[in-house]
């Protein structure tokens, strides 16, 4: 079975293209005209492991948010989507990344119910025309769209980019391992009999 999102999400912001397999190998086509942005989105493809294509044309030259929240709501909607039912999956998983001198720490529930917490020490305002600001968004963004469950906690770091990239890596790791399939888990993991909005 092919486990395949697609979104078209088009805004007077921004017009949005995702493609994610979740049983891909990493390979990755990202296109977003913010450079570090789309650095760290093959980031959470190569790790994550999935097949991952985004083309971004967002306004721009009135700055990063509006292309960069899109962008992300796009990929949480397009690994829910691939995901469907969530039958036969582990569900829970976490890693720890480290990226020289930072280390980041990720726990993931794919529940069907979003929320986020993430702990980050005050970085630099801009790596290239990145916004750091907007990292605790893109992952409030992907949490909401996917209706996933996501902690992202920053344990040490001292360069902006290390403590930026770990995150994306750490999300990836553990968003690979809760959205394998387990041979123990018959049907949906949860008691309820469903993951979702019940």
């Amino acid at each position: 079975m092919t486990r395949i999102g697609k979104v078209e999400r088009t805004t007077k912001e921004s017009a949005v293209y995702v493609e994610l397999d979740v049983d891909g190998t990493g390979v990755c086509s990202i296109d977003t005209g913010i450079g570090f942005y789309d650095h760290m989105l093959e980031q959470l493809g190569k790790h994550g492991g999935f097949d991952l294509t985004v083309r971004t044309k967002g306004d721009l030259h009135i700055d990063s948010h509006h292309t960069i929240e899109d962008t992300a709501i796009a990929i949480g909607q397009a690994l829910r989507q691939a995901l469907g039912d969530k039958a036969g999956i582990r569900r829970f998983a976490n890693a720890l990344v480290p990226l020289d001198e930072a280390l980041v720490q990720v726990a993931v529930d794919v529940s069907g119910r979003p929320y986020l917490v993430h702990e980050e020490p005050p970085v630099v305002e801009l790596i290239g025309s990145y916004d750091t600001t907007m990292t605790q968004h893109i992952w409030e963004s992907i949490a909401n769209a996917a209706q996933i469950c996501l902690h992202v906690r920053v344990v040490s770091g001292r360069n902006s980019h290390h403590i930026v990239e770990a995150q994306f890596k750490a999300v990836a790791r553990a968003l690979r391992d809760a959205c394998a399939y387990d041979a123990r888990t018959v049907g949906v993991p949860s008691t309820k009999g469903v993951l979702g909005d019940a």
